[in-house]
C-alpha cells in the first residue's frame, strides 16, 4: 500500500476534527473532535513508521511506541475532560461552551458568585475612607 492513502485519510480525519473543535458548541462534541484529531496523528505515526521500516531493516518502531503513548494521553484527557464537563453540567445545567464563557466571576461579585448588596458596598466604602 502506498503512503499516500493513509496520509490522505489522516488529513481528512484531522480536518474533520479541527472543524468540530472550531464549530461545535457542545463540550462533549469538542472532546470527541479532539479525539478524532489525535487518532489522525496516530494513523500518521503508524503509517510513516511502516514506510520507514521498509527502508531500514533494524528499526525500533518508534512511531508505534509514540502511538501507544498518545493513546494513553488521550485516555487520560478524555477521563479528566468528561469529569470537568459533568461537574460544570451539574453546577450550571448546560454544557454549551458559549454559555460557559460567562462563568468567570467579576471583581464586583460576592463570595458566593452573586452581586453584593448595597449594605456590603457601603461598609467597604466606609473602611476605605477610614484608612485614607
Amino acid at each position: 500500500m502506498h503512503l499516500a492513502y493513509p496520509a490522505v485519510l489522516s488529513a481528512l480525519l484531522f480536518c474533520t476534527g479541527l472543524y468540530g473543535v472550531l464549530a461545535r458548541r457542545n463540550a462533549i462534541l469538542v472532546l470527541m473532535s479532539v479525539e478524532l484529531m489525535l487518532n489522525a496523528v496516530n494513523l500518521n505515526l503508524v503509517a510513516f513508521d511502516v514506510w520507514l521500516s521498509k527502508a531500514a531493516r533494524d528499526t525500533l518502531h518508534s512511531g508505534q511506541a509514540l502511538t501507544l503513548f498518545t493513546i494513553a494521553i488521550a485516555a487520560a484527557e478524555i477521563g479528566i475532560g468528561l469529569a470537568i464537563v459533568l461537574a460544570v453540567y451539574r453546577g450550571r445545567g448546560t454544557s454549551d461552551i458559549d454559555k460557559l464563557r460567562d462563568t468567570a466571576e467579576s471583581p464586583d461579585d460576592g463570595p458566593d458568585g452573586s452581586a453584593p448588596d448595597a449594605s456590603a458596598v457601603a461598609v467597604t466604602d466606609e473602611k476605605a475612607e477610614a484608612t485614607a
